[in-house]
């Protein structure tokens, strides 16, 4: 059995996985989906100080006192800013680490810094009112997500911590050099904001690149296409 440790995405938590793990589990692959503290049933948990480093600490701990190793780590859209974290600090733990439609920080830098303008300015304005300033509110689902899968989501997606945002993340042992893998999903509106990651593991050493017909979410929209990849990649 290999495992697969998840830094899911923004708003959401191990539960918008749920339609992977019967897929995976008979291939031989275990999927282990820490949930990030203040989202999924940890909502309650929710405080203004929490930050990317919390998230990162979420990983880590998950980690460590499940006692794994050689382990594949997948981040998934701001998950790669989880994922990148926990990669530098664990590296005798993790095997490879797969991004999924995922920021890929530099050093030094926040996911806002890795958001095109636009992005940033909606999210940045979405949270600047009110008492909740301290909170993003979920972004629009993508279109292609059929109505049974909006009705199944929708109240379980939560406001995420701005901090995790704002947060810039700083390597503390150099450059990642275990082998990476990133996968873009190609279905996707005008403001395509993880093209140019896709483009950076298409012509960097210690890349793969892959590409899945899918709007951002395929755990969701394409599970099955979706499994077929990752075992292909993970095994």
């Amino acid at each position: 059995m290999t495992f697969a440790v998840v830094a899911h995405g923004a708003w959401s938590s191990a539960w918008a996985w749920k339609k992977m793990y019967p897929l995976l589990e008979p291939r031989g692959v275990h999927l282990v989906i820490p949930t990030l503290t203040g989202l999924g049933q940890r909502s309650h948990l929710a405080h203004p100080g929490i930050d990317l480093e919390s998230h990162i600490a979420d990983v880590l701990a998950c980690l460590f006192y499940n006692e794994l190793r050689d382990v594949c780590l997948i981040g998934h859209s701001y998950g790669g800013m989880v994922a990148t974290g926990v990669a530098d600090r664990a590296r005798d733990r993790i095997a490879k680490l797969i991004y999924v439609d995922a920021f890929v920080p530099r050093d030094g830098q926040s996911a806002f810094d890795c958001m095109p303008e636009s992005t940033r300015v909606q999210r940045q304005s979405a949270a600047k009112d009110g008492p909740d300033a301290w909170r993003i509110p979920p972004g629009p689902m993508p279109a292609d997500t059929s109505p049974e899968d909006q009705a199944w989501c929708a109240p379980r997606r939560v406001p995420q911590p701005l901090k995790t945002f704002e947060q810039k993340l700083h390597f503390q042992n150099g450059e990642l050099t275990l082998p990476r893998h990133y996968i873009y999903c190609t279905r996707h509106t005008p403001e395509d904001r993880f093209r140019p990651f896709y483009e950076r593991a298409k012509t960097e050493a210690g890349w793969t690149a892959h590409e899945i017909a899918s709007s951002h979410n395929p755990h969701i929209t394409v599970p099955q296409a979706y499994a077929d990849l990752l075992t292909k990649i993970i095994l």
